[in-house]
C-alpha cells in the first residue's frame, strides 16, 4: 500500500497517523537509531509492507549528494560469468562459491517443485526469497567495495554499458542458469548510487571488443583471446588474464569518455596530458 503525505503524517518517534476507510488511526511503531537520525529528510510517500505477519514502513528519505570530485585516474570494472567482477588493478571477484551455493539452490527448488505439496511451495516460496537476498547481498558487498577503492584513490569508476547483453551473447551449458539469473543490471545500479553518495564520477563505455583488444598496443583481434581465460596479443605479443585485460580497456576508455585526468594516469599510456589512447583493428 503507497501512502503520500496527505494520507500518512509522523507523530513523532513513536506513531505515525494514518488516514482509513474508518477514519485515522495513531499507530505505534518501532524505530532503530540508524532511521532516527534521517527523520528529518523525509520526502514524499511511503510503503506500508507486510512481511511475515509484520508491518513496515519503507520511507522515501532525502539525501544529499556530494559534488563529484575530479578524478585523477581510473579504475575499470569488467563484469562477467566465472569472475563476477574484475577490476583494472587486478582485483578478481570470483563466482565459483556463489555457483556452488546457487546450484544446491536450483537441485532444491527443482525437487520441492516435483513434490507440489502445500509444504513444498511454501519451502519453495522462502527458498526464492533467501536466493534473491544472498544475490543482493553479493552485489551489494562488490559495489560498495568498488566505491572504497575508486574514492580512496581519488578514481572515477569505468562501466561497461551491457543493456541487452544476454541476447547477443553465448555461453557455456554449464553457466546457462547464472548468465540469465544474475544481476548485472542490479550490480551496476549498485555501483552507481552508492558512488553517487560518495562523490565519486561513474563513466559508462560501449562493451564492443573489450575482450578482444589488446590495452598495450591497441590491436583489435578476435585471436587475441585464444580461449575464455586467456589473452594473447597476435601483434604485440602482450599476455594476461582475459578479465583483468578486459578491465584495462574499459578504464582507457572511461579515460576517453570521462572527465579529464592528471597526466599521470596519461603517462602510464605514454601519452602527453590531453591525448587519449586510440584502438586499431588488427
Amino acid at each position: 500500500m503507497v501512502y503520500d503525505q496527505r494520507i500518512l503524517s509522523w507523530k513523532g518517534l513513536e506513531q505515525a497517523s494514518i488516514l482509513t476507510l474508518n477514519g485515522r488511526i495513531k499507530v505505534p511503531i518501532r524505530i532503530g537509531n540508524y532511521q532516527k537520525a534521517r527523520m528529518d529528510r523525509i520526502r514524499g510517500q511511503a510503503d506500508l509492507l507486510l512481511r511475515k505477519g509484520v508491518f513496515y514502513l519503507a520511507v522515501v528519505v532525502e539525501a544529499s549528494e556530494p559534488t563529484p570530485y575530479d578524478p585523477v585516474g581510473v579504475l575499470g570494472v569488467d563484469l562477467g560469468i566465472v569472475n563476477l567482477a574484475v577490476d583494472s588493478d587486478g582485483t578478481t571477484y570470483k563466482g565459483e562459491g556463489v555457483d556452488r551455493i546457487m546450484g544446491k539452490c536450483e537441485k532444491l527448488k527443482a525437487k520441492l517443485q516435483r513434490r507440489g505439496t502445500k509444504s513444498a511451495k511454501r519451502h519453495l516460496k522462502r527458498l526464492v526469497g533467501r536466493e534473491k537476498r544472498y544475490r543482493k547481498n553479493i552485489n551489494h558487498c562488490i559495489s560498495k567495495h568498488l566505491v572504497v577503492k575508486a574514492k580512496g584513490t581519488r578514481r572515477m569508476i569505468a562501466l561497461e554499458d551491457l543493456k541487452g547483453i544476454r541476447a547477443e551473447t553465448t555461453v557455456r551449458k554449464a553457466q546457462r542458469r547464472r548468465h540469465s539469473s544474475w544481476g548485472f543490471g542490479q550490480l551496476r545500479g549498485f555501483i552507481e548510487y552508492k558512488a553517487a553518495l560518495a562523490g565519486v564520477p561513474v563513466v559508462v563505455v560501449n562493451p564492443r571488443g573489450t575482450s578482444h583488444t589488446c590495452p598495450t598496443c591497441g590491436c583489435v583481434d578476435k585471436r587475441n583471446r585464444p580461449n575464455r581465460d586467456s589473452f594473447k596479443c597476435v601483434s604485440c605479443g602482450y599476455v594476461g588474464s582475459a578479465d583483468y585485460v578486459a578491465a584495462q580497456v574499459i578504464a582507457a576508455r572511461g579515460l576517453v569518455n570521462g572527465p579529464i585526468v592528471s597526466g599521470d594516469f596519461l603517462s602510464h599510456f605514454g601519452l602527453p596530458q590531453g591525448q587519449a589512447p586510440s584502438f586499431k583493428e588488427g
